[in-house]
């Protein structure tokens, strides 16, 4: 049976899904796994460089191989999107074929190294209740990435609105359990999808692992922090459109999930304090002429109805 199924997204990545493949291939021992890629209509060559990879199906998938990575065939599927529907639905399609006892959502932006994912399985492996484990990221230059956090009730929702995520992520120093892991790198127990349903297609971007280890730990599952495997993650690389439109997808992200799981006094209480957090970095961008400012912020508080 295949131990493992890794799923990644990709959408005008091209050098980091390569690159974040050849990572895969020569970093992972002693795991039968399979790679399953939905492309969400990319426009930057990435399909015509997949359909190619996918006819070939070697592990060598460098511009340039070299023979120290001799050609050996993979259990490579890959999905066509025509248009981007998302990072939910792209990873439900992709959760819907796979066949491993474990499945890894993979950001095409990250990288594996020192049998990362080998370590992640036989970690889960020990645990008889978890449904979702995620790795320590790290930055490129090696630092932690905080990756963890707790639950946006709604104390935690206004302080992470005044002070950043600075005081709510976090990146423990030990195995731990926690409230949700980040969607870098979010491997689950296969049992998580049928007795708990997939991810919610609502959610465009950002947000949505939020949600879902919400339901999962209401379902009695364990959420695990695993620092003793390590992944690289470029924060935001596999968003190609950039910060502004990963602020919108958040706030749109964060008022579903309280217009979900919360009481309407409750979601009334976030989008009033989304207003003002839009009104006053709109005010700031507006004094110090910062156009980003006010155009990010001025369709934020314009989203917020």
């Amino acid at each position: 049976m295949t131990e493992l199924s890794i799923i990644i997204v990709n959408w005008n990545t091209k050098q980091l899904l390569l690159d974040c493949l050849n990572s895969i291939f020569r970093n992972t021992k002693n795991l039968n796994y399979e790679v399953i890629v939905v492309d969400n209509g990319s426009t930057d060559g990435s399909r015509k460089w997949l359909r190619n990879l996918g006819l070939k199906g070697y592990r060598n998938i460098g511009e340039k191989p070299k023979s120290l990575y001799p050609y050996t065939p993979i259990p490579l599927k890959i999905i066509f999107n025509k248009k981007n529907l998302g990072f939910s639905k792209a990873n439900n399609q992709g959760i819907k074929i796979a066949k491993g006892r474990y499945i890894l959502l993979l950001n095409s932006d990250t990288k594996i190294m020192d049998n990362a994912l080998k370590k992640l399985v036989d970690f889960a492996e020990t645990k008889p209740n978890l449904g979702v484990v995620g790795p320590r990221l790290l930055n490129k230059d090696g630092s932690f990435q905080p990756s963890v956090g707790r639950f946006f009730t709604l104390p935690l929702a206004i302080l992470w609105l005044i002070s950043g995520d600075k005081f709510l992520y976090f990146s423990p120093a030990r195995s731990v359990q926690v409230d949700w892991v980040a969607g870098a790198a979010f491997l689950i127990n296969r049992q998580v999808p049928e007795k708990v349903g997939l991810l919610d297609e609502n959610f465009f971007m950002y947000m949505e692992e939020v949600e879902w280890c919400w339901r999962i730990k209401k379902a009695g599952f364990q959420i695990w922090f695993y620092p003793g495997a390590e992944i690289y993650h470029l924060v935001r690389g596999s968003s190609p459109e950039g910060k502004q439109r990963a602020i919108l997808w958040i706030y749109q992200g964060l008022i579903y999930f309280y217009e979900k799981h919360f009481a309407p006094w409750q979601l009334a209480m976030l989008k009033l304090a989304l207003r003002i957090k839009a009104a006053i970095v709109w005010l700031v961008g507006v004094l110090i002429g910062n156009k980003y400012l006010k155009e990010t912020y001025g369709k934020a508080f314009k989203m917020v109805r």
